[in-house]
């Protein structure tokens, strides 16, 4: 535990008048007997100025004082945990993300995400990102979105290139399969919020208002089948859900996304969207770097399956390149 953290000042009133001081504390601060014990053990509770037992029952009109130490929001590494690295150099990191994975850790402990994975082969990116639970990435991506990420081995690293994606210098490019009408080509102006009624989602935002944010994308049809389009969304900006909710909004759901109306596909557990190239200035070498990841397979199976092939020239695999 840190040395710093939240100190807490509880009146004893009457009717808690006589109960034990772990559980009076407890209460009044949500906190787990596991966490109280240490509380106790390190002398962060105090009655009276004195150091308390847990034991020690309450009177009325007494002022405690608890200590509540800052929880360290540390990734734990998991060496055994898949990584593919699309490319890395002395400054940045970029890998593949899977579907089904999240990004990092929320809460203390947890393990299962890319975050994880990514320090046990690259510990210094622990230290890089102002927030630990990051383990050094720049950005995010939604749970079952799968593609490129990319992450800095240094503060300086993840600072220049967090103020890229703020100043909108980032080619995001995604890889969608839609359902619905669409043009050839187009651009998406629309502001999102978050919907009033469900928290994990995003609605347009016409009128602005509060909460509005901007959001702004460009898409272009790659290929066609029936009532199947596989499309290249290039994004603006950076709002949660927001390559999910344009195509929604101007009729075009992303497949098997039915959180906004998109159509289920069978067998495919995840919605239709990867992050397919991310471009950068490079914080180091201030060149542009691009770097690809390839379809999954079983997005690739679902394209055979609707008769749409990948564009020409597409190739699998092909990781950092130049721009072009």
């Amino acid at each position: 535990m840190n040395e710093t953290g939240t100190t807490h000042t509880l009146v004893v009133e009457e009717g808690k008048a006589g109960q034990r001081v772990d559980l009076f504390i407890g209460e009044a601060l949500g906190l787990s007997r596991a966490k109280l014990k240490k509380l106790f053990d390190a002398g962060a509770v105090k009655v009276g100025g004195r150091a308390a037992k847990k034991g020690l029952l309450v009177a009325v009109g007494q002022r405690i004082t608890v200590v509540v130490p800052e929880e360290r929001r540390e990734v734990v590494p998991e060496p055994e945990a898949p990584l593919t690295v699309l490319h890395t150099d002395e400054a940045l990191v970029f890998v593949d993300k899977p579907a089904g994975k999240p990004s990092h850790p929320l809460q203390p402990g947890e393990t299962g995400t890319v975050a994880n994975a990514l320090i046990a082969r690259h510990p210094e990116c622990a230290e890089a990102s102002e927030d630990e639970r990051e383990g050094g990435l720049c950005h995010r991506l939604d749970i079952e979105t799968s593609g490129v990420m990319v992450a800095a081995r240094t503060r300086e690293a993840w600072s220049a290139v967090r103020e890229a994606f703020g100043g909108r210098e980032v080619d995001k490019r995604y890889w969608a399969l839609v359902t619905g009408p669409l043009a050839d080509e187009g651009e998406i102006d629309l502001p999102l919020r978050h919907h009033p009624r469900h928290p994990d989602r995003v609605e347009p935002a016409l009128d602005g208002g509060e909460g509005a944010r901007e959001a702004s994308s460009e898409f272009r049809v790659l290929g066609r089948a029936g009532e199947y389009s596989l499309v290249e969304v290039r994004i603006h900006t950076g709002v949660l859900h927001q390559v999910r909710a344009h195509l929604a909004a101007v009729g075009a759901p992303i497949v098997g996304d039915t959180l906004y109306g998109g159509r289920e596909e069978p067998g495919l557990s995840r919605f239709f969207l990867h992050a397919k190239a991310l471009g950068v200035t490079h914080p180091v070498t201030k060149q542009q770097i691009r770097v690809e990841s390839p379809l999954p397979n079983k997005l690739l199976e679902v394209l055979e399956s609707h008769h749409i092939p990948l564009p020409p020239g597409e190739g699998r695999g092909e990781g950092a390149r130049p721009p072009g």
